[in-house]
Parts: C-alpha cells; sequence; structure tokens
C-alpha cells in the first residue's frame, strides 16, 4: 500500500508493497535502530585481503536500520526492492534465501544505490519501474510514479464499462460470463461494442495501458504536454503490447484533442490532474517534492485549476451517458462535488474513496 500524508494525499508516499508471509518475515530478525549500515562505509577489499561475506539477511537488517535513520518511508519495502533489484530476483526470493552471499560487485552497486534511498530518491527511480494495476512500467523523472490509489478510478471505470456493455447487449446474451476470466463478456458471434477513450495528462501511461489491456475492443487517446513523458507512455504501451490502439497526442487538456475526438465523443474520460494546493506544497515529502515534476503536482491556489477546467467542459467531450473519472487530493471532495453540480451537462456526480478510505476520485455521467 501508499502511506498517505498527513493531509490524505497518496502522491506524497512512498511505495506499493506487497505481503510477506509470517514465516518469511520471521527468518529476518529486526534491525536495531540509530547506526548506520556499515555497507555505506565500505572499501572494496585488496585482492589479497579476505573477503567480508554479507549476506541478505545482514543486508536487509542495516539498509533498513539505515533509511529508518534517514526518516525515509517505507525503510524495510525500500530495502528489500533494492536488493531484489540488484540480485536480479522477486523480494520473496530474498526471504527463501536469506543466507546467499552478495558478490562484490553486487555490494557496489546495492551501495550507490542506497546512498541516493537516503537522500530520499525514490526506490522507484532506482530500480527504474514501478507496478500498477498487476502491470509493471517504467518511469523516470519526466512524470508522477504511478500510485496505487489511482486505480480506484481503472476499477470504476471498467466496472461502468463493462456494466454499460451488458445492459446493450440483447437479453439473450446478456449475463454471459467468460469461462477463463468469470466477467461478463460477449457471447461468440455477437459483434464487440468498440469503446473510445480519452486519458488526460497520462504520464506514464498506467491508466491508458490498464484500460487498454483490459478491454480489448477499445481504442484510447492519451494526452501530455511533456513530450517525454509521451515517449515514456508510447515504451509502456509496446511494452505492454497495446500501442497500436492507444493514440499518444501532444496537448494541454483539451488542446490535444481534435474536433474530430469531439464530434464522434468518448465513452470516458480520465484524468489524473495536479491537485496539490499552495498550502500544501511546502509540507510534500521530500522525495515527492525534489524528485517528481511540480508540473504535475501543483494545481494552483487551491489545487483546482486543472480540475475546473475538466469539470466544465467534459460534457462537451463525452457521448450522451459517458463516464468522467478525475483524480482528486483527498480534501477536493466537497469542493469537487461543487464544481461538478456547477455544470448541467453532468449527472450522477460522487466521489469514490481510495483503498485507504480517504476521497479520491470525483466520477459523473454526462446527461442525456
Amino acid at each position: 500500500m501508499i502511506a498517505a500524508c498527513r493531509f490524505g494525499c497518496p502522491r506524497h508516499g512512498p511505495i506499493p508493497c506487497r505481503k510477506v508471509s509470517p514465516k518469511g518475515k520471521a527468518a529476518l530478525r529486526q534491525p536495531q535502530t540509530g547506526s548506520a549500515p556499515p555497507l555505506l562505509h565500505w572499501s572494496m577489499p585488496e585482492p589479497s585481503a579476505p573477503a567480508r561475506r554479507w549476506t541478505t539477511r545482514e543486508l536487509l537488517q542495516w539498509m533498513t536500520g539505515y533509511f529508518r535513520d534517514k526518516g525515509v518511508d517505507a525503510p524495510r519495502v525500500c530495502s528489500e526492492l533494492l536488493l531484489a533489484h540488484v540480485l536480479g530476483c522477486e523480494r520473496m526470493r530474498l526471504y527463501m534465501e536469506v543466507d546467499r552471499p552478495a558478490a562484490p560487485e553486487e555490494l557496489a552497486r546495492l551501495r550507490e544505490l542506497v546512498a541516493r534511498g537516503g537522500r530520499h530518491e525514490p526506490v522507484q527511480h532506482l530500480v527504474g519501474h514501478a507496478w500498477f494495476f498487476t502491470h509493471r512500467f517504467a518511469v523516470d523523472r519526466s512524470t508522477l510514479i504511478p500510485r496505487p490509489s489511482t486505480e480506484t478510478l481503472v476499477e470504476h471505470l471498467l466496472q461502468s464499462l463493462r456494466q454499460d456493455a451488458t445492459e446493450d447487449l440483447p437479453a439473450a446474451v446478456a449475463g454471459v460470463e467468460s469461462s477463463t476470466t468469470g466477467e461478463p463478456c460477449i457471447a461468440s458471434g455477437t459483434p464487440p461494442v468498440p469503446l473510445r477513450i480519452a486519458d488526460i495528462g497520462t504520464g506514464t501511461g498506467c491508466i491508458a495501458v490498464a484500460l487498454a489491456k483490459a478491454l480489448p475492443h477499445a481504442t484510447i487517446v492519451a494526452t501530455d504536454l511533456v513530450p517525454d513523458a509521451l515517449e515514456l507512455a508510447r515504451r509502456n504501451a509496446e511494452h505492454h503490447g497495446v500501442s497500436e490502439r492507444i493514440e499518444f497526442r501532444m496537448g494541454d487538456l483539451w488542446s490535444g484533442l481534435t474536433n474530430a475526438h469531439q464530434t464522434a465523443g468518448f465513452d470516458a474520460i480520465a484524468s489524473n490532474p495536479p491537485y496539490v494546493s499552495d498550502r500544501e506544497w511546502a509540507e510534500v515529502a521530500p522525495n515527492v517534492r525534489l524528485f517528481e515534476p511540480e508540473s504535475a503536482l501543483r494545481g494552483g491556489v487551491d489545487g483546482l485549476d486543472l480540475i475546473r477546467w475538466l469539470v466544465a467542459d467534459a460534457h462537451h467531450w463525452l457521448r450522451p451517458g459517458g463516464h468522467l473519472a478525475i483524480e482528486i487530493a483527498a480534501s477536493q471532495g466537497e469542493a469537487a462535488l461543487s464544481l461538478a453540480a456547477q455544470n448541467a451537462g453532468l449527472a450522477a456526480s460522487r466521489i469514490l474513496q481510495d483503498h485507504e478510505g480517504l476521497d479520491r476520485v470525483l466520477v459523473a455521467r454526462r446527461s442525456g
């Protein structure tokens, strides 16, 4: 999970973590606090000197203590991710081979990464990827690191669009489930319902790719103002085999879309815009403030500058009954609902909570 900051913004949390079995945890004693790990003070031994053996158990203990002393969020998870990255294995294997000695070249590489992590550089940047909706995405400093809280937005759109498709099917095939996934599907011989989706401010492309992977008959337009971010999103789409169904376009908010897109209308519009307010910015954790772009985080005095534009004009781009889903800060639920209420072209607006029970996504439908 992501640990939210005290004002509930998942952008300020550390990193996703996976559960570890109690047996695995017991294999590694918890480190003592108050001292930095010796690995930062290593010097490579002379060829004739006996090599110091550093096992997985010892490395995780020392790294965790060091990160804790430095005030790094989720120090244990950071340690696991970095060590697994250097060793080229899954995190769970660390607990299966706790006495494995690290090679000298592995120690040298790990020392560099731990030093950078101690300066609050996000672990996702150090390992070069992040996980979102069970998919692995390349990340860099051109845009935001995907957060689990954004999965709430994807889950809502998938559920809503699948429900729409089921309602549009003839009664004879409605409710048919896939024999492999158990999810609603279209019966054999029934033409699939094409879907058109827009992802405004795509960043890494995590929303667009996750939707494309789950909806094989959807085509998606993904826009971003930052060229490097758009190229990163393209690479992620290619890696996941969905690039042929995602159209990447340069542009800010609606400027990346065309008149043809507006005429056709979208079945859904998704966006995770900048929404950190000026008041909150000073309190943003250093692993976010120093390493992720301000342009992808800050949303003006109250954090709602871009959200206002999106809510005000969304109905012009949605087909009747189309879905709107915008990520917001946990403190913005009431204000976001007020903005939606001012647009007569939108209906059924409400706020969805994320996996931590925090207000996270404004959803609505186009009237008519």
